[in-house]
């Protein structure tokens, strides 16, 4: 899972070997972590040659924070745990659990939503919901008669085709002939969809179609097309799968309205500012309990935000600060919706299978082994080459040491911590990152970067090695960015 996208940048463009011994024991410290320091002047040495990185103390804090991060789980190996224990795995993959949780959900409540063959037949008959297929040819809005006219003659030539055979290689010719792109490969069907969905023209023609019928040419703003309307028998799967849909987007809004309704969601009247203001830095955010909503029976604050937002999507933490209040009010009232509905799910006792739990214990065992084979560690090296707690610390730490210089070097793909099991490795350990001695060191960054800069060759640029991804799934499947949108997709977290 990517997150702390600008950090990930940082550390693309940073040159040169900075990191070693970053925590080694300095007077001035800005972070530390299971008994390990990170220095004032390790921070601002690394912050200093990141060409372009504005030197603000939110930013180094950030960079801090994955040192944090990555140190405290190198020391739990250190220590013996190899975090591969039921409860920290249901904590670490949360967003895959709560996603199958909620399908389960969702399916319960959502049941009667499925037509069967009887009640198919029906809709079907009595026409509350539509299927049909056309072929298009488009003409441009401001065309030419001559242009119009070639048009015309060329939906004739294919209407003629299409009587002549009753129809009965529609298909076949839209996709040679169509020119809708959205439906030419599928040979030219539009899918399911109640009255409304098209424009007056085309629907006008289109609802008067008997089953198997096929219209005469009709004319609407896109171009001439030729409609039909296909028998069920030819469509069965195909409708049964467009009604669903259908059915299930209006009880999403259904329900959705109801949960507003019953729950009495309100976003706070300056949630966008403090959002804003606390998405700045993104350490103290995590730790922020302002609530942002409230609702009959609970309320939503700003650590939860940036909880779903790491679940959700990394980015969105970076790209909100810059959205409007109503685009910020509208995310937390869709997240605290999504947030409830979980809530609902657990207290309707809901269990993933066994078979699902099996999925979430392989991709959490895919991410322990991604971050050891950044780390070139392996539990067989650890106790061959350390005896004691402090010999397996400093082991551990010249690992994640050593994997952090091969990172800006180039040599090594950056892969962080995922954000739910770093914040259970932060509940359970020692850590802090010293405001002062951040501040301190975004000083000394830039004092560092004046005098690189007074050195550096005109028209040098900076030859920092560019970061790839690393191989392999996510360690949580991706949620499409469409999760702001409400809940039709049944992609409550991904």
């Amino acid at each position: 899972m990517r997150r702390l996208v600008s950090v990930v940048v940082v550390l693309a463009v940073a040159g040169c070997s900075v990191l070693r011994d970053a925590f080694s024991a300095h007077p001035g410290e800005a972070a530390r972590a299971a008994g390990q320091t990170l220095s004032v002047e390790r921070l601002a040495g690394m912050a200093s040659h990141v060409k372009g990185m504005p030197l603000q103390a939110s930013n180094l804090s950030q960079l801090a924070g994955i040192y944090v991060d990555y140190t405290l789980f190198a020391m739990a190996l250190a220590n013996g745990d190899s975090l591969r224990d039921t409860a920290v795995m249901g904590r670490a993959m949360w967003p895959m659990v709560s996603q199958l949780k909620f399908d389960h959900f969702y399916d319960r409540l959502s049941a009667n939503q499925q037509p069967t063959g009887g009640q198919l037949d029906s809709l079907y008959a009595t026409g509350d919901f539509r299927a049909f297929q056309h072929v298009l040819i488009a003409v441009p809005q401001n065309a030419a008669p001559p242009l119009v006219q070639q048009k015309q003659r060329q939906i004739d030539g294919l209407w003629h085709a299409l009587v002549s055979s009753g129809g009965a290689n529609f298909a076949v010719v839209a996709k040679r002939s169509s020119e809708d792109p959205g439906s030419k490969a599928a040979g030219g069907y539009l899918g399911v969809a109640a009255r409304g969905r098209f424009v007056p023209q085309f629907e006008d023609a289109a609802w008067q179609l008997q089953p198997g019928a096929m219209s005469g040419v009709v004319r609407t703003a896109f171009g001439f097309h030729v409609i039909r309307r296909p028998p069920l028998a030819e469509i069965r799967d195909s409708f049964a799968e467009g009604v669903r849909r259908v059915l299930m987007s209006r009880f999403d809004s259904t329900y959705l309205a109801d949960l507003d309704a019953r729950r009495e969601i309100r976003v706070s009247s300056n949630a966008g500012e403090t959002v804003r203001a606390a998405l700045q830095d993104l350490e103290d955010a995590r730790q922020d309990s302002r609530r942002i909503a409230s609702y009959r029976g609970g309320g939503f604050a700003v650590k939860d935000l940036v909880r779903w937002l790491s679940a959700i999507n990394p980015r969105f933490a970076q790209a909100l600060p810059m959205q409007s209040d109503s685009q910020i009010t509208l995310l937390v009232q869709q997240i605290v919706e999504r947030d409830i509905a979980l809530q609902q799910a657990d207290s309707a006792r809901v269990q993933l299978t066994d078979s699902e739990w099996t999925e979430v214990r392989k991709e959490y065992d895919s991410t322990l082994a991604i971050l050891a084979n950044m780390l070139g560690y392996s539990a067989a090296m650890l106790r061959d080459s350390a005896a004691t707690p402090d010999a397996r610390a400093r082991f551990m730490m010249a690992r994640v040491n050593d994997y952090f210089d091969r990172v800006v070097g180039g040599q090594a793909q950056f892969f962080p911590v995922p954000p739910l099991l770093a914040q259970w490795l932060r509940e359970r350990s020692d850590w802090s990152i010293d405001a002062t001695g951040v501040q301190r060191a975004a000083e000394r960054a830039a004092s560092l970067r004046a005098g690189a800069d007074s050195l550096r060759p005109p028209g040098a640029g900076n030859q920092g090695a560019q970061v790839r991804p690393a191989p392999g799934p996510p360690p949580v499947p991706p949620v499409p960015d469409s999760v702001v949108r409400r809940l039709p997709s049944r992609r409550v977290v991904q």
